[in-house]
């Protein structure tokens, strides 16, 4: 059999897919252009994919694959209807970043808090060689702790995220869904919950219902010191809205893993909101521990082996 990874790239040199002894034809490009996807999928049992793009059209023309391996939770890469009607098996990975994920939610809102990117630029000046005090304070610094922090979201991200900050000693409640009808015991409506919290964390879905569910009027129910914190898709966010919202301090600040488009272009507002003393923004490496990439890797192995010798797998 042939199988081939289309975006090894997206993983270090150090972790790597092992193939089933079955696949005797393997093959590994760094990245691949949309164009390229047909020539190097032709003759193909098995596609390895993280987000390189498997529409149904290109899918037709491939009336070798077998199996499509998605290298991390998100399919919304992969035409999965287009998968089933040819009786193709797709697997992905799940649970092995929780910690990483929910590691950098609380990283996010710890440096945020403490104003951590005004002191490494004041750092880079060597700002503290001027001071005529011990104590260079050149931001005001605030504790996490007795701080109430919102999640929009209960599955194990954000349950992971409320474990770590109630151990810093923040109060934890999970909004409900945004437009719910009721409130779901254990929840708080996302209004109330949104106008409650001094910190805002999204750890939910993307769907038609949270489509940039936070937004100017979403945002305008926040307190004018609250921070926002998204570590999980970029369009649970308007980004322009937010931009408006930090330039004019209707919000405290925001920590971003994520962005709508990614990699965000050179023109997207995000590289304005990176440029405010009071966002932080990564490019969405929240998931991306050793740890976590190589769980990752492991069930992705463990599952092609299966697959390859015609056992059962937990497929989707």
């Amino acid at each position: 059999m042939k199988g081939v990874f289309l975006d090894r790239g997206t993983f270090p040199d150090s972790l790597t897919i092992q193939p089933p002894a079955e696949i005797t034809d393997w093959r590994e490009y760094h990245q691949t252009a949309p164009d390229e996807r047909l020539s190097r999928l032709q003759g193909c049992d098995l596609a390895v994919v993280n987000k390189v793009v498997l529409d149904g059209e290109l899918i037709d023309q491939l009336p070798d694959l077998k199996c499509v391996a998605v290298v991390a939770t998100g399919i919304n890469n992969i035409d999965l209807e287009a998968c089933h009607r040819r009786g193709i098996t797709v697997v992905n990975a799940t649970g092995y970043g929780t910690d990483a994920v929910a590691e950098h939610a609380v990283m996010l809102m710890l440096a945020l808090n403490r104003n951590l990117k005004a002191y490494l630029r004041d750092e880079a000046d060597q700002g503290w060689s001027r001071s005529p005090f011990f104590c260079h304070r050149v931001a005001p610094i605030g504790t996490l702790s007795g701080q109430t922090l919102a999640i929009v979201g209960k599955g194990d991200l954000g349950c992971a995220t409320a474990e770590r900050a109630r151990a810093l000693g923040m109060t934890v409640i999970f909004a409900e869904r945004p437009g719910s009808d009721r409130v779901r015991p254990g929840y708080t409506a996302f209004e109330e919950a949104l106008k409650t919290a001094d910190v805002i964390s999204l750890h939910c879905p993307l769907t038609d219902r949270t489509h940039r569910m936070i937004n100017r009027t979403t945002l305008g129910w926040m307190k004018p010191t609250a921070t926002l914190i998204n570590t999980g898709r970029g369009d649970l966010v308007n980004e322009t809205d937010l931009l408006e919202a930090i330039e004019q301090g209707r919000i405290g600040g925001a920590g971003l893993d994520v962005a709508s488009q990614e990699p965000p272009p050179a023109d997207h507002p995000i590289w304005r909101l990176a440029r405010h003393e009071r966002v932080i923004l990564t490019p969405h490496v929240a998931w991306a521990s050793h740890e976590a990439m190589t769980r990752l890797l492991n069930q992705i192995n463990d599952k092609l082996t299966g697959w390859a010798r015609g056992e059962a797998v937990d497929s989707l």
